[in-house]
Formats: structure tokens, sequence, C-alpha cells
């Protein structure tokens, strides 16, 4: 894992805020290697991107490849994702086998080896865990204690998952769907790239694939 050496001394597990103190990290300056180089900066919110980060900004959703504009923050981009498609857009996915309101969902996380690429690092060893999906909204992605983020689906052990990846949203006949919300390498629902910002259904037994080698699974009981 790569450290990044933090303005007021720490070391930090992040590259854009420090894991310790929050203080902003303006430098890609990776600790150990004594090499310092200016930072790719987002043209929408200036915010560090990452050598190896994908083709969305992760924090306002900026496309780099086009150009195209994201929202500047989170709750700005769910707020309009939400005022533009009030009903969830199913991408081509039947809704079927959903549960019932009183039913309950979980999401089971696992690492697949097989989802790995030329060039990305060795998968972890470890067993799946099940997240229960119990509320309106429940956040995918990774924790970072300076930026206050705590995610219902934690995927610590995948760098490449983003911070704020996607959220699975609860709705109130008791189904689900999903939502990447601009994540910095995409999301694929059984094998199909998300639309960022766009909402797609969710059924017992779809399969969720993202960063270097996770995969998550829908599970539905009465």
């Amino acid at each position: 894992m790569a450290v990044y050496s933090c303005p007021k001394g720490h070391s930090s597990s992040e590259e854009d805020f420090c894991s310790e103190c929050g203080a902003k990290i303006t430098g890609a300056n990776v600790a150990g290697n004594g090499n310092a180089s200016a930072p790719t900066l987002c043209p929408d919110c200036k915010a560090p991107r990452a050598h190896d980060a994908g083709e969305f900004c992760e924090v306002c959703g900026y496309n780099f490849r086009t150009g195209a504009h994201g929202d500047v923050a989170f709750a700005q981009a769910t707020a309009v994702a939400q005022a533009s498609m009030p009903m969830p857009v199913a991408l081509e996915i039947p809704v079927q086998g959903v549960a019932a309101a009183a039913g309950k969902w979980s999401i089971v996380a696992s690492v697949d080896p097989d989802l790995r690429e030329e060039g990305s690092p060795e998968p972890p060893e470890q067993p799946p865990s099940a997240f229960p999906i119990e509320k309106a909204e429940n956040l995918i992605g990774r924790h970072s204690r300076a930026r206050g983020i705590e995610p219902e689906i934690a995927l610590d052990f995948d760098e490449a998952v983003s911070h704020r990846h996607a959220i699975v949203s609860r709705l109130e006949d008791g189904s689900l769907a999903v939502r990447d919300i601009g994540s910095a390498n995409g999301t694929r629902l059984n094998g199909q790239d998300l639309p960022p910002l766009t909402d797609a259904a969710l059924k017992d037994g779809d399969a969720l694939t993202l960063g270097y080698w996770t995969r998550l699974v829908v599970k539905a009981s009465e």
C-alpha cells in the first residue's frame, strides 16, 4: 500500500487528505522514495487525481476522457439525479424475483481472483462478508476518517474502489436499486457497465463487480 507524506509530517494512507490529521496533501509525495511531483488536478473541482485513477473524478464526477462536467459535491449530485430521475431506470434488466417489503436483503462481498486484470495487485485471501441492507440508502465505498466517510458496505480491502463509489437504495415497495455516483473506476451489473448517476433495479442473485477484484452478490430472504 502506498504511503503519502502529510505537510505536517504524518504518514498518510490517503493521497488527498491526511488520514491522521485531515490536512490536504497537495503533492503526490510517496513516503520512502524521496520523489515529489506536481499532482494532476481535476479541471472542475481542483481535487488531486491519482496517477492510476479512472476516467471520472472521484470528488465531482468530471469525465477526464470526454471533458463532460460532473456535479461539484456528492450531495448535489444525488439531489440532481433524484430530481431528474424520480423512478429508477432499469437498464434492460427485468425486475423480477424482488423481495416483498417485509423481506430482507443483504449484499455478500467477496474477492474474485478471476476479475484481476494484468498489472493489478494480487488479491487478498479472505472469506466473504455479508452486509444487511436496512437503510433507505446504503453507501458502497471505503472508510476515510479524515473525510468522515463511513460506508454501510465497506470494501476497504480493495483500493480501486472509490471512497464514495455507489449507492444501493431500498425503495418503498421493498425492492432495491443501485446507482454509481461517479466512481473513479466504474461499476458493472451482471457484466454490464452502469452509467454514472443512473439507477438500475436489483434482484436476487444479481452481481456487481468493481475495483480490482471485488464481487457483490445480491441476496433476498423472507
